[in-house]
């Protein structure tokens, strides 16, 4: 059963310049105790998914069609107050740039205790163990001291670590984790993935990863939706994914990710660019990017094509 379901979702971003249309009919799910990945580009609408998700869209954003829910929670129907409950216990989100997500002026061992006190219902006398405990977990060196550091006095990979470690700290039922290793060494990345998917299965959480490396989403997650200018375009078991892909996208992005003892030269890279969301587009984003390209792409509503169970594709000459 799913824990999160998004059906059908888009999302508008009304600005001086035209209208961006930024999301269009994105319908995903992830079950408990699943990690599910979203790759693409950037522009293509993974961390637009993710904010409205969480309801944190900038106040231009407008939700035109389309349904969110949690644990059979209505998000886009639920009161203000009823999400900012959700956030935090129910709900976390690991941001892109820790740096402007904490606040600069408190130390970062009392910002996961104000999530901990709000969230947790532990005894104020806990908080400060129960805090230090979350940043171990991260394998933050020296988390007493560090506890007392204000975001400034770190680097932006171990700020990134204090971002991970607040929103794990209640164990919520759904993480959503935009580029969670960005600024971490290799290793590092390693200890906090290992991190996520052991919780994921510990406690059943659902993830949702959003990433540009495929490699990462390859090795930690169960299924893949691949986004492009704010279409799913296909999602598939990680194994089936990269060793069939059906999507023309979804192999270009392949085929421009590095994988051992690759040559500089085998990389190649997907030409031309991402259309402009405030024009009219055709029913496919990428077509004036494919090289399966045909005239009909561009006049009919585009199909799913139901490849396997657990796969499938939208594109009208899948591979």
């Amino acid at each position: 059963m799913a824990q999160l379901e998004i059906d059908n979702l888009s999302v508008e971003f009304r600005t001086r310049h035209g209208v961006v249309r930024a999301l269009e009919s994105v319908t995903l799910s992830v079950a408990r105790g699943e990690i599910v990945g979203v790759v693409g580009e950037s522009g293509s609408g993974k961390s637009v998914t993710a904010y409205t998700v969480m309801g944190l869209n900038d106040e231009a954003a407008e939700i035109t069609s389309g349904r969110i829910t949690m644990g059979g929670i209505d998000l886009l129907a639920a009161r203000p107050e009823a999400l900012r409950e959700l956030r935090g216990r129910e709900m976390a989100m690991i941001f892109q740039s820790p740096r402007t997500a904490l606040n600069p002026i408190r130390k970062v061992g009392k910002q996961i205790e104000d999530v901990l006190l709000e969230h947790a219902n532990l005894p104020r006398r806990n908080l400060k163990k129960a805090a230090i405990a979350a940043l171990a977990r991260v394998r933050i060196p020296d988390p007493e001291r560090r506890a007392e550091a204000y975001p400034f006095e770190l680097s932006g990979g171990m700020c990134q670590r204090v971002m991970i470690a607040m929103a794990l700290a209640c164990t919520p039922s759904v993480l959503i984790a935009d580029e969670p290793t960005t600024g971490l060494d290799v290793t590092t990345q390693a200890v906090i993935m290992d991190l996520i998917r052991d919780m994921s299965r510990s406690t059943r959480m659902s993830t949702l990863l959003i990433t540009h490396d495929l490699g990462l989403a390859g090795e930690y997650c169960d299924r893949i939706a691949v986004m492009h200018a704010g279409h799913i375009v296909e999602i598939a078991a990680t194994e089936t994914l990269l060793d069939h892909p059906a999507h023309p996208y979804t192999r270009q992005l392949l085929a421009a990710t590095p994988v051992p003892d690759s040559r500089l030269y085998s990389l190649t890279s997907i030409p031309g660019q991402l259309p402009d969301l405030r024009s009219a587009l055709p029913p496919c984003r990428f077509s004036g990017r494919c090289e399966r390209h045909q005239p009909i792409c561009d006049e009919r509503e585009l199909p799913w094509a139901q490849l396997s169970p657990a796969h499938i594709v939208r594109c009208r000459f899948p591979l």
